[in-house]
């Protein structure tokens, strides 16, 4: 319900200067605080987000409302991130609602992991220029649970973001943002439409993620820091940049690339090849499901004979695996986003660590294994639960292991996604909310590791 003494419409320039005099507000320089006066580009922006009525909105700096009031109508729930406390209350007391949520505090420390649990999730912004880059990388950053997001921006980071390769505007920003995000300038709005006026102009963008496949897939760690790398001294050729054991030459000739190229030469998919250059990533590894033995089993889990992976897997027989829960000091628990190559389960969730036990092979040492070849880590680990074979563990007899490690981790590429640590209690609420996101498996092997600590 709409305090009695509050304006709904806080758009209007008259509007927006009564109710900031009423809550006592001078706009804050610091805060990064222009507020919109100007109702047809409150509701064109409003409308770029393409909110659904499944959508769980987050609004960053909501201020006194000018977008909030034209998204609401349109999603299933949404959080409101307002620095400054006045206007926080504010918006509590004119939206008060069970479907939105209103926090107070800085966007930069918001736990994005929290989204994944309300999914589909798309966000709405108006961004001072001081923290749109912290925002921008913690937003995109892999793991994302994020659909869509519409940012109003300093018009010069806009262009920054939007820039073509060999021009001074293309930087580490715009290939980093790139590789996993689609940017798109929509619109360029003068200081006028904001009280009080910038400087500067601003500009509407949008991000959308790329879809799977439309750029190869690469190691986002080796990525990241060959960008930053070479953009850290553009005017310097990249050839003095690039580690030892790529041959320069030789990649530049068959990339089309100037052997004398610099940082801001290079398009995103080509600083991606590098990247490949440097850390290969063998995509198509997970599809070979012919060549792998397992022991196929009986009831009480004795071995009686030995069949291809993909014979076991068509045919639905007894066979075992392992599983293991990685936690760091904190407790949170790691999970893996199955590769969408792998032929059970593709682009869920998943245990830390999972393999099927190869003939001839026991569990233990199977469990030290998927450790090493999927995260990259050698350490000990400690059964935890021995799992009968069901349809939900998909006919394997699973044994549960638990590991500690703080990461980082070297992630198979071939057979993971991405991965991330998180809270139990999330997990199980993000289990609860949206099942169709994990594998069966895992959400057994959780069942019983709880069963355990009670």
């Amino acid at each position: 319900m709409v305090s009695p003494f509050l304006p709904r419409n806080v758009v209007k320039l008259s509007t927006i200067q009564e109710t900031l005099a009423q809550l006592d507000v001078r706009p804050s320089k610091r805060l990064g605080q222009n507020f919109l006066h100007d109702q047809n580009l409150a509701g064109w922006i409003t409308a770029q987000l393409d909110l659904e009525e499944s959508d769980c909105l987050v609004e960053i700096g909501p201020g006194l409302g000018a977008l909030t009031e034209r998204a609401l109508g349109r999603c299933r729930s949404a959080i409101l991130i307002e620095k400054d406390r006045r206007l926080a209350e504010f918006l509590r007391n004119a939206y008060a609602s069970e479907k939105v949520e209103v926090i107070q505090g800085d966007a930069v420390d918001f736990d994005v992991r929290t989204l994944f649990e309300r999914a589909p999730v798309k966000v709405l912004g108006n961004l001072p220029y001081s923290i749109t880059s912290p925002i921008l990388f913690k937003f995109t950053a892999e793991p994302s649970p994020v659909q869509k997001m519409v940012f109003t921006i300093q018009r010069e980071l806009a262009q920054r973001l939007t820039a073509e390769p060999s021009t001074k505007e293309y930087g580490a920003l715009t290939v980093i943002i790139h590789r996993r995000w689609r940017v798109n300038y929509l619109r360029t709005l003068p200081g006028s439409v904001f009280l009080p006026r910038p400087k500067v102009d601003s500009a509407v963008i949008s991000l959308v993620p790329r879809e799977p496949g439309e750029l190869p897939e690469c190691d986002g760690t080796t990525f990241d820091g060959l960008v930053k790398t070479g953009f850290s001294q553009r005017r310097k050729q990249l050839r003095k940049f690039v580690p030892r054991g790529v041959d320069w030459q030789a990649f530049a000739a068959k990339f089309g690339i100037p052997a004398q190229a610099r940082a801001e030469e290079l398009t995103p998919l080509q600083w991606i090849e590098l990247a490949n250059a440097v850390h290969p990533v063998e995509a198509g590894a997970a599809q070979n499901v012919h060549g792998e033995l397992f022991d196929v089993v009986d009831e009480g889990d004795r071995v009686i004979a030995s069949k291809s992976r993909h014979e076991v897997h068509t045919r639905g027989l007894l066979h075992r695996a392992v599983h293991v829960f990685v936690f760091n000091r904190a407790g949170e628990l790691f999970l893996q986003k199955r590769s969408r190559w792998k032929d059970a389960h593709p682009s869920r969730w998943d245990s830390s660590a999972a393999g099927h036990v190869d003939a001839g092979r026991d569990y233990d040492e199977t469990a030290v294994r998927e450790l090493r070849e999927e995260l990259g880590i050698e350490g000990a680990v400690a059964l935890v639960a021995s799992i009968p074979a069901s349809d939900r563990t998909g006919h394997e007899f699973v044994h549960l292991y638990k590991a500690e490690n703080e990461g980082p981790f070297v992630l198979a590429r071939s057979e993971i996604e991405c991965g991330e640590f998180f809270p139990v209690p999330l997990i199980r609420r993000w289990i609860r909310n949206r099942p169709q996101d994990f594998a069966t498996g895992f959400i057994e092997c959780l069942r019983f590791f709880e069963e355990t600590r009670r």
